[in-house]
């Protein structure tokens, strides 16, 4: 997606918002922008919370701002997740979704379906994919996450997202899944040129995934033939009153596990040791509270950062099935909804003090992980993740700092997410980890 687009809808066909809004609308989708795009976001929950608005993409779609008007259209069943529903509208113009995903057949996912289909398919996934395997595999998160920092402990400098953040996700997700070792690079390099799409050509990923989905359907049927103890065997062995995934529903599975769980870690972990260089004494208090050996912090401040400078800025596509109303606004049929988590996240109306970082937050339903039928399936890996990776940082490193100015910092293009391109650091040099860890 390119930069600096126009932020309203330049179609004289395109629905007229019924409020008339004060003074001109901030820029949005600029560069500007993507670094601090909150001052737009609280003007949009103020004025036009509901706004047509031409994306960087040329798509025109609906923003919806404010909380309350964000949780109702995360659970509204006229708000469907098939993209089928696009082509529907008159405003349609231009392709929604994962470059890639419908010509490698890889659409019949959880982010792509509604119920009934929806609902068969989250049923027998959450037979694979429970709390009690993510709980189990936690010592593999901390083996890791050291390996990881001692990757580079010893330099007294690093790239946290290419050297940290990045490839933690990828071969935990992957060890998960069932990917042997000796396949994982192809998966880091596959997912890497994934993540890049903002700045990329499309092309790069679209053929990233076909490879994946090639790689997935011969391990898929591999594990059919030879299951073992690993989420990809649970999905094909799953079944429920004699229903199994097909072949493709479980690739298409692995796959939206793979490419929704490492991205959304990745940001998570970048933007929270951001935030919390930024802090130095909410920081300071995390650090003394794991230094009590008190993880109770910790916990809710993953929650926090989740809200504050989430990794997952607008919840995916949904389309209109039917006429509905959003607050203020009628909504056509065929029209695309993009509900805005992270300005939702930031409404006065819900939390107090929105913009302020308090890690002992707890009043704290944020839509970081979405609401409703979509609610995150691995929500609770990227928690494990998060908690993990924030707590050997700040244990093993605790003077890291940021290396960069922060206005030199970049933001990688497109719509869904929010994460650094890099995130480099300093800190004491060390050479192991203090508790014997790897």
């Amino acid at each position: 997606m390119t930069e600096n687009a126009p932020s309203t809808p330049a179609e004289p066909t395109a629905p007229a918002c019924p409020l008339a809004a004060p003074g001109p609308t901030p820029p949005l989708f600029s560069r500007e922008f993507a670094a601090d795009p909150y001052p737009a976001y609280a003007w949009l929950r103020e004025h036009e919370p509901v706004r047509w608005t031409r994306l960087p993409s040329g798509v025109e779609a609906w923003l919806v701002t404010r909380y309350a008007e964000a949780r109702q259209a995360l659970a509204e069943p006229r708000l469907s997740k098939n993209p089928a529903h696009h082509a529907e509208s008159a405003h349609a113009k231009g392709r929604t979704g994962i470059p890639g995903e419908r010509k490698a057949e890889l659409m019949t996912h959880l982010l792509n379906i509604d119920p009934p289909d929806h609902t068969r398919l989250r049923r027998l996934v959450s037979k694979a994919f429970t709390p009690r395997r993510v709980a189990a595999f936690e010592p593999r998160v901390r083996e890791l996450t050291d390996a990881l920092i001692d990757g580079f402990a010893q330099k007294g400098e690093a790239d946290l997202i290419h050297e940290f953040a990045f490839p933690l996700p990828i071969y935990a997700i992957c060890d998960l899944l069932g990917v042997p070792r000796e396949d994982q690079d192809d998966f880091r390099d596959w997912a890497g040129m994934m993540i890049r799409h903002g700045g990329g050509p499309r092309g790069g990923v679209g053929r990233a995934v076909k490879k994946m989905r090639g790689y997935l359907a011969e391990l898929i049927h591999r594990k059919r033939l030879d299951p073992g103890d690993d989420l990809i065997s649970d999905l094909v062995r799953a079944s429920d009153g004699g229903e199994h995934l097909t072949e493709n529903e479980a690739a298409a599975m692995a796959f939206i596990l793979l490419f929704a769980g490492f991205e959304t870690t990745v940001n998570l972990v970048g933007n929270g040791v951001l935030a919390l260089l930024g802090h130095p004494r909410e920081r300071a208090r995390l650090q003394e509270s794991l230094a009590a050996g008190d993880r109770g912090l910790l916990a809710t401040g993953v929650e926090e950062l989740l809200r504050w400078d989430g990794p997952v800025e607008l919840a995916t596509w949904r389309y209109a099935t039917a006429p509905l109303r959003v607050g203020e606004q009628d909504i056509a049929p065929g029209d695309p909804v993009l509900v805005v988590l992270a300005a939702a996240d930031r409404d006065p109306e819900r939390f107090a003090e929105p913009d302020t970082l308090d890690l002992a937050r707890r009043d704290n339903q944020h839509l970081g992980y979405g609401h409703g039928i979509h609610y995150c399936l691995g929500a609770p890996l990227a928690r494990l993740e998060g908690q993990t990776a924030l707590e050997r940082l700040l244990t093993r490193l605790p003077d890291l700092a940021l290396d960069a100015e922060p206005e030199d910092l970049r933001w990688r293009g497109g719509l869904i997410m929010r994460g650094l391109r890099t995130l480099p650091v300093r800190f004491t040099p060390v050479t192991r980890a203090p508790d014997g860890g790897a």
